[in-house]
């Protein structure tokens, strides 16, 4: 837990970093069907062999929505915190692609802690995917996140 009069002290600081997470075929597969986004380089595998990627990808919105589970693992919450919601991002950076049987990871940095009052906190996290053996991370993102503790 962290206590939200420690928040200012943390700025600029690496504040947590996620297990790995699979990015297997299964999983592009199921996330293509619900988003209803089937283009061949993320389902058809012998298609996608034979463009520049090799073989199918994740999806760069896939590899986005892992971002709550991995702050939930990565990031502590704030001391008696009420909720926490998505407020957003400032910016967003897909910078390479993940290949289907990949691991990625979040890595966070915590950008700034506005105290907007009656309890409620604005954070701004730096969002790194990495790409596990990758040369850039999947993505890079300013994340920003409205928490509330009991004031």
């Amino acid at each position: 837990m962290t206590k939200a009069s420690e928040l200012q002290s943390m700025i600029d600081q690496d504040v947590g970093v996620s297990r790995w997470f699979d990015l297997d075929q299964a999983r592009i597969d199921a996330f293509a069907s619900l988003t209803e986004d089937e283009q061949f380089i993320h389902v058809d595998p012998e298609r996608a062999k034979a463009t520049p990627f090799g073989g199918t990808i994740a999806h760069g919105f896939l590899t986005l929505s892992l971002a709550s589970a991995m702050s939930m693992e990565a990031v502590a919450p704030l001391d008696d915190l009420v909720m926490s919601v998505n407020y957003g991002f400032d910016r967003l950076r897909f910078l390479a692609p993940a290949p289907s049987g990949s691991r990625v990871r979040g890595r966070f940095k915590l950008l700034s802690a506005e105290d907007k009052g009656a309890g409620r906190w604005l954070l701004k996290h730096e969002l790194t995917i990495e790409i596990d053996g990758g040369d850039k991370p999947a993505l890079v993102a300013e994340w920003l996140t409205m928490h509330v503790v009991k004031a």
